[in-house]
């Protein structure tokens, strides 16, 4: 979420590029959203009602990018991110699996989580957001594109934890850039930059 010097966005670009054919394990014709769809049945006890959460710790999916989705799935069926509830949902996807699911859940139109704040602090959040360029990567209206995520209308405590984590580097970063990108960011930038985001349509 902050802007990159060319050399990184050419690396990000080749990363980008790599990731798709690697985690994209069959043809885009293959992908089942229908099939998605049922295999998603155990998924909306957490994500909610077609992948729009109202937890606010859990992410929503709707319109999440198919290749974002593929790829996090994998992480957690490979074990490089770990969580206590999908690390054990994840161990049991197949291939298959995971290309249905993202093909039903990128499909499913996105709610947003928490309402808008009030107008003050959207501005403050648009502010952050602009300075530390976050759509130079996630998109223009931050509704993400390949194995970026979206980031429009998620949960806003979800969102806090993800950013206070790569601020740590706590939390498992592909290519390191969420974590050079929350390094300058205060706690406060961070409450602001989760409410904006959570508030976008």
């Amino acid at each position: 979420m902050t802007h990159r010097p060319a050399n990184a966005r050419r690396a990000a670009a080749i990363l980008a590029v790599a990731w798709g054919a690697l985690w994209h394990f069959t043809p885009a014709t293959a992908a089942d959203a229908e099939a998605g769809r049922k295999k998603a049945g155990g998924c909306v006890a957490c994500h909610g009602p077609n992948g729009n959460s109202t937890n606010p710790a859990v992410p929503s999916l709707a319109a999440q990018p198919g290749q974002f989705i593929v790829t996090q799935l994998f992480m957690f069926r490979d074990g490089k991110r770990k969580d206590p509830q999908m690390s054990p949902v994840a161990a049991n996807l197949t291939n298959a699996d995971l290309d249905d699911l993202a093909a039903y859940f990128s499909a499913q139109r996105p709610t947003v989580a928490g309402g808008k704040p009030p107008a003050d602090r959207m501005a403050a959040g648009r502010e952050l957001a602009q300075r530390h360029n976050c759509t130079a990567c996630h998109g223009p209206q931050l509704a993400g594109q390949q194995h970026i995520p979206r980031l429009a209308g998620q949960q806003a405590e979800y969102l806090r934890t993800q950013l206070r984590g790569f601020k740590a580097s706590t939390r498992f970063d592909m290519d390191g850039v969420m974590t050079s990108a929350a390094q300058p960011l205060s706690s406060a930038d961070i409450d602001a930059l989760a409410d904006y985001l959570a508030g976008l349509d």
